[in-house]
């Protein structure tokens, strides 16, 4: 059996022995922890200077940053030495360790990241010196002793890039054992007590129910029609409104208190003084004046429909000789209506 695997199992082992000690769940200490270490090392046999084991210290410091993670980050050293010729390795870097528990017993894998510096005097190639960056993986455990202090192994293999040709080979695989104590500078929180349940309040006498109150029915709806329309004159060839036109006021508060009632149908009209195309054009002018005037109201265009009729259904008949008696005979027969709007209503 070789030496790394004697590695392992002593780990192994260690992990056994401290299994026996997990017990409750226990609270997160968030507070920093520092790890003075001990660690025991095998050099890599490719890479050029003494193979044995060495032996080294460590110290770094640790916070928990999450509920399965840790950080630690600090330094370690180790030195082998074979028939005179010596090799050491220097490292600085930061690890992150997944706990699989938070519990007294706490198993955790790691990977790193730094540097590491290595320096071999050999009989072949005299003192060598170089720096360069490692990666590095892992796994071992914590097992709580106090509430700040905490006893952590681990094993793991510190992988170098080596740079250059000062060294025989471009990589190194060293394998460490590291025995550590977390002394956390703060003790944990204590959790408050929950408190004690508060008795139940006596019930209370249910009041007496309150007399029942029938009230009189409702007096039965009524319902009211209400008819409406308006005929607006105009001057003698003209399609102009005059001002005020409480009337059309009228139509268009019913129209806009009632949505409902659409399709209303203003017709314009003229005298027979004029030719027919004349006349029948200058009504649909009088049927559209009303219709912007209710719009202008709030009624929708889109209830309204305008025509006109021309010197069609007369109210009057005049035969006057005079013109200007004529034209005022005839002033009935110029008119704009909005046909009749019925609308029933509840009244209360």
């Amino acid at each position: 059996m070789n030496k790394s695997k004697k590695i392992v199992l002593a780990v192994a082992a260690l992990c056994a022995s401290f299994s026996a000690m997990a017990a409750d769940d226990v609270v997160i200490n968030p507070s920093w922890y520092i790890q003075p270490s001990l660690n025991a090392a095998k050099p890599d046999s490719d890479f050029g200077g003494p193979s044995n084991h060495g032996y080294g210290l460590g110290l770094k410091f640790g916070k928990p940053v999450a509920d399965s993670w840790d950080v630690q980050l600090g330094t370690t050293y180790f030195r082998s030495r074979d028939n005179g010729e010596r090799y050491q390795q220097n490292t600085v870097g930061v690890d992150g360790l997944y706990l699989f528990s938070r519990k007294t017993f706490r198993p955790f894998v790691l990977v790193g990241i730094g540097a590491e510096r290595d320096k071999t005097n050999t009989f072949a190639n005299g003192q060598t010196t170089k720096t360069s960056p490692y990666l590095s993986a892992g796994l071992g455990f914590q097992a709580s002793m106090t509430d700040q202090l905490a006893f952590q192994a681990d094993i793991r293999d510190v992988h170098g890039f080596i740079r250059g040709d000062d060294f025989p080979t471009a990589k190194s695989n060293n394998y460490y054992v590291t025995l550590g104590l977390n002394y956390a500078f703060n003790k944990p929180p204590v959790a408050a007590p929950a408190p004690a349940p508060m008795p139940a309040p006596m019930a209370a006498p249910e009041p007496a129910p309150a007399p029942v109150v029938v009230a009189p029915p409702p007096p039965p709806p009524r319902f009211e029609k209400v008819t409406m329309s308006a005929t607006e004159l105009f001057a003698f060839n003209s399609a102009k409104l005059n001002d005020g036109q409480p009337k059309l006021d009228d139509v268009a508060n019913l129209l806009n208190n009632n949505p409902g009632v659409d399709g209303i149908v203003i017709t314009g009209y003229a005298d027979r003084i004029g030719s027919h195309k004349y006349n029948e054009k200058l009504s649909e002018q009088r049927a559209e004046s009303v219709k912007a005037y209710l719009v202008g109201k709030g009624v929708s265009a889109n209830r309204l429909t305008t025509q006109g009729k021309g010197e069609a259904n007369p109210v009057v008949t005049c035969n006057n000789k005079k013109r200007t008696d004529l034209i005022k005979c005839l002033e009935p027969n110029r008119r704009v209506e909005v046909e009749q709007i019925t609308v029933e209503r509840r009244v209360n």
